[in-house]
């Protein structure tokens, strides 16, 4: 006899952000450590790997996490990014005077940036469709 585990849709689409989170945070920090390697400053790396994020993450997150690629949700989406952004840069250079350098800072920031990042796209970006009411 086979036992099926049956994992309820909420928690499905949260392992499937973290698997695409993963996949995003390699990529994101792959782009931010190489420029900063490359000898940009930090606030120019964070700009760089968010360009170069929002598209790449749009359709992992998007497509595979939430099952919806829809344009019309790349607005909210780019903007909560963008948000991000900002909370990240405020934080590197705070996080970054207690550790060895904007690499290491980073790599501390990426869970909690993740946790926000989830949360601001369930309740801003990949809201299920207002009911109609009814006349």
């Amino acid at each position: 006899m086979t036992n099926v585990i049956i994992v309820p849709p909420d928690r499905q689409r949260w392992l499937r952000f973290l698997a695409a989170g993963a996949l995003n945070t390699l990529f994101g920090f792959a782009v931010y450590s190489a420029a900063i390697v490359l000898g940009a400053p930090v606030w120019a790396g964070l700009v760089i790997s968010n360009a170069c994020g929002i598209a790449f993450n749009f359709v992992t997150t998007g497509g595979y996490a939430f099952r919806n690629r829809m344009m019309e949700r790349f607005p909210r989406f780019a903007l909560s990014y963008l948000g991000l952004g900002l909370v990240n840069w405020l934080l590197i250079d705070w996080v970054g005077a207690w550790v060895h350098g904007p690499i290491t800072a980073q790599a501390i920031l990426a869970a909690p940036l993740a946790l926000l990042s989830y949360s601001l796209l369930v309740r801003f970006v990949f809201t299920p469709p207002a009911a109609q009411p009814t006349r």
